[in-house]
């Protein structure tokens, strides 16, 4: 009866065995295929960051107001030297960043001359307003 037991036990084992086995060969090359999806997803590669942190320099270098230096469009066009250099060395991890550092900059230097445009605006209506005031209270005092 021992002999049975034993029989029975390692004869169940070797299925569960082969059962594992079975699963595995069939799912292996679909964690094959993932795995080098995954891979491949993974790769740094900063030609589109440095195409989009051209693009936001140029952007912020037509929006620019004469006259006003802004740090900023000076810091994204060295970031974005830097990142070429990082990408020729073969660095492409640091290239990257140093590419989306250099849009960002770019992008708040854009931020930035939009905010002294829209506030040059305001100050140029307060100024018209006033104007108008000052019109309005001497047109009063001829009517009277």
């Amino acid at each position: 009866m021992k002999m049975k037991k034993q029989a029975v036990n390692g004869d169940m084992s070797s299925r569960g065995n082969s059962k594992v086995i079975s699963i595995f060969i069939k799912t292996a090359p679909l964690l094959l295929v993932l795995t080098f999806s995954a891979c491949a997803l993974n790769k740094q590669d900063p030609s589109q960051a440095m195409q989009a942190a051209q693009f936001a320099i140029d952007n912020a270098d037509q929006n620019r107001l004469s006259g006003y230096a802004l740090p900023e469009l000076s810091q994204a066009r060295d970031k974005l030297t830097a990142a070429r250099a990082a990408e020729h060395k073969k660095n492409m991890k640091l290239a990257k960043y140093l590419a989306d550092e250099s849009k960002i900059s770019a992008e708040l230097a854009s931020a930035k001359t939009a905010y002294i445009k829209a506030d040059q605006i305001n100050k140029d209506m307060i100024k018209s307003i006033d104007v108008l005031k000052q019109e309005m209270q001497r047109n009063k005092g001829e009517l009277k």
